[in-house]
């Protein structure tokens, strides 16, 4: 089915937290370029797609994992009216219970099929997407250079690191101020799932009214390598002054209160559902070697805090250390293990990787860790970080999208890369859209991310940790 230029409707976003209203200045209101449009769904699996190509084409086809609901967004409008064709699916309707980034893989390059069919091969293909459009984004710069000229992965995560880094601030705090409330094998269904939240949430509000608990919940934030700076509101939030111990520490609470166990913190339990068991992992983790590799400004604020209460770190890392362990399922390592399914820090195309600097749902150590296993695998020349100084998950602007992509396909079009510093990208995306001045920073999440992990021999085969 193809349709001619139409009226276009709601731009709102849908109600998503993975996938927010990207700001800019462009509506809806008043688009003049007239375009075709495919919206259909992929035989067999169901998945919804959308295609959107203008008549001023430049060859450029980019794909997103939400194009399908998003299209109408700031974003995705000032594209198309730059000339860029577009495509991409909506989220699979089972995706909780059966989460597959493979299978999601599968219905993007469809989606290529599809459009290579009714309109033509582009002269440069670009995989992009945010959450779990970045992970699957990772996935492809790894395994398609058949179907890509270049990818750009926006506060994407990898499902074993996300599951076992999430594992580690939630350990501390259960070895450090609740043993008795549980943080694996969760259920999912109300009323268990809400009085486990309604206990973490008591138990946490309650230590934060001491020195000593202030303490430890900036060792379980610090050690865990989660961000200092990313919970809860409905507008941004300030970054907390670093030299100000108090301030930083109360943003690493509520940033704490976000990610305790919940219904709404479904990330790792989606994962486990869909592995068929227990993913995370921390035997033979040390965590006082873990904490040495934190963000060092966060361990100023977690020894100044120890200080003010007149204790010290050392002796609690020790009870942690002593604490007994969570052990994996060997079914869920081994789907995991699966290609398309994790990362293995190899690109054959060139990946551009974005991240906010204050996400409180996919940790920017993350990112960093991905950034260091490019380094040790030997592709450091086909990949590039860059980070928004943002609160929240996939906060961009329309001005640092669009400085990314014009970054990525002057990549493709020279075979080198352009500066991607932080003064030539804000320079670019302000000349793109001035409707926000962009933030691109120079940042270093921590000194070396703990979980880094790629599936060796016995873990495709099956192995427990």
């Amino acid at each position: 089915m193809m349709t001619e230029q139409r009226e276009l409707g709601d731009t709102r976003a849908p109600h998503n937290w993975n996938m927010p209203a990207v700001a800019g200045s462009l509506s809806a209101a008043g688009f003049d370029v007239p375009y075709s449009e495919v919206r259909d769904t992929i035989p067999i699996r169901g998945t919804e797609y959308l295609i959107r190509v203008p008549e001023n084409w430049n060859g450029t086809l980019l794909s997103d994992l939400d194009y399908a609901t998003s299209a109408d967004s700031p974003r995705n409008l000032a594209l198309l009216r730059r000339g860029y064709a577009l495509c991409g699916t909506a989220r699979r309707p089972e995706r909780m219970t059966a989460y597959d980034p493979a299978h999601e893989i599968h219905d993007i390059i469809s989606v290529f099929d599809i459009f290579e069919t009714l309109y033509a091969k582009p002269v440069r293909v670009i995989q992009n997407g945010c959450s779990g459009g970045g992970t699957i984004t990772l996935a492809m710069a790894e395994l398609h250079p058949d179907r890509l000229d270049g990818a750009i992965a926006a506060c994407g995560g990898t499902s074993v690191w996300l599951a076992n880094t999430h594992l580690d601030g939630l350990f501390i705090l259960k070895a450090l101020i609740a043993p008795e409330l549980p943080i694996v094998d969760l259920p999912l269904e109300e009323p268990e799932i809400g009085q486990i939240a309604a206990a973490w949430q008591e138990a946490v509000r309650d230590v934060q009214r001491t020195p000593k608990g202030r303490a430890l919940i900036a060792l379980a934030m610090t050690g865990g390598q989660w961000a200092p700076w990313g919970g809860p509101g409905e507008a941004p939030i300030a970054e907390p002054d670093a030299a100000d111990v108090r301030a930083v520490q109360e943003s690493m609470c509520q940033s704490l209160l976000m990610l305790l166990p919940s219904q709404v913190t479904f990330g790792t339990g989606m994962l486990e559902q869909s592995g068929g068991g227990q993913l995370k992992w921390n035997t033979g983790v040390d965590y006082s070697a873990f904490y040495a590799n934190a963000d060092p400004s966060c361990r100023r604020v977690v020894e100044a805090l120890y200080a003010e209460a007149g204790l010290s770190s050392a002796g609690d890392l020790e009870q942690v250390d002593a604490f007994p362990r969570v052990a994996s399922d060997p079914v869920a390592i081994k789907y995991w293990s699966s290609p398309g399914r994790t990362h293995l820090g190899r690109p054959v195309v060139p990946l551009l990787r974005i991240h906010t600097t204050g996400d409180g749902l996919v940790y920017p150590s993350m990112a960093q860790g991905y950034e260091e296993l490019v380094e040790e695998q030997g592709y450091g020349a086909m990949f590039r970080m860059a980070w928004a100084n943002r609160w929240g998950h996939c906060t961009f602007s329309v001005g640092e999208w669009l400085a990314s992509i014009e970054t990525m396909v002057e990549r493709i079009d020279s075979g080198e890369w352009p500066s991607t510093e932080p003064s030539r990208l804000n320079v670019l995306a302000d000349s793109l859209d001035a409707s926000e001045p962009a933030r691109f920073v120079s940042h270093k999440p921590v000194a070396h991310y703990n979980r880094i992990w790629t599936p060796a021999l016995d873990d495709y085969m099956g192995s427990s940790h």
